[in-house]
């Protein structure tokens, strides 16, 4: 890609993004978390819903389909990131960041205090990843409601709690 151009979600994009979802999950089993790749895709409403609410974008390679997405939710007063996926043939082209710059900005003009996601503490591709676009791991006795149920779901699901965490990037305040 010469140019890096993230758009809003169509809804023929829709039935691309468990592709993207799947190649870029390929990556977790070079780090003993394969099972994280077989564990399938988001639900087809979650990104219905997203794609509706306006918080579902997408990195579209030269034909004009998706390299990337993000799909967020509003929880606990902030921006969520509930997916943020780069096909594996386009990663480490800058879309990941510019994905997250584009909800970042949606966040901020949405009056909203932070971006929140859940991730690994440990994968090189994730919290570290997000530690360096400004995210901060948040200490887990001070989180709301929504991010401690959404960690809860995920060790129900099968993930080891000492290695998830929730991490936020918080906006400066409206007119700061």
């Amino acid at each position: 890609m010469s140019r890096l151009r993230i758009r809003p979600a169509r809804a023929g994009d829709l039935e691309r993004l468990p592709d993207v979802e799947r190649s870029a999950a390929e990556r977790f089993g070079e780090v003993g978390l394969g099972w994280v790749a077989e564990a399938g895709t988001l639900p087809a409403y979650v990104l219905r819903t997203a794609l509706g609410r306006g918080t579902l974008w997408v990195a579209p390679d030269r034909g004009d389909s998706p390299a990337g997405f993000l799909a967020a939710c509003e929880l606990d007063g902030a921006l969520f990131v509930i997916e943020l996926s780069v096909a594996r043939e386009h990663q480490g082209r800058g879309l990941g960041s510019a994905l997250l710059d584009q909800a970042v900005a949606h966040a901020a003009r949405a009056g909203m205090a932070a971006v929140t996601l859940t991730t690994f503490r440990d994968v090189p591709w994730n919290a570290p990843f997000y530690a360096r676009r400004g995210f901060v791991e948040l200490d887990p006795a001070a989180l709301g409601p929504g991010l401690r149920a959404r960690l809860a779901a995920e060790v129900a699901a099968g993930h080891e709690p000492g290695r998830r965490c929730a991490m936020a990037r918080v906006l400066a305040p409206r007119g700061a």
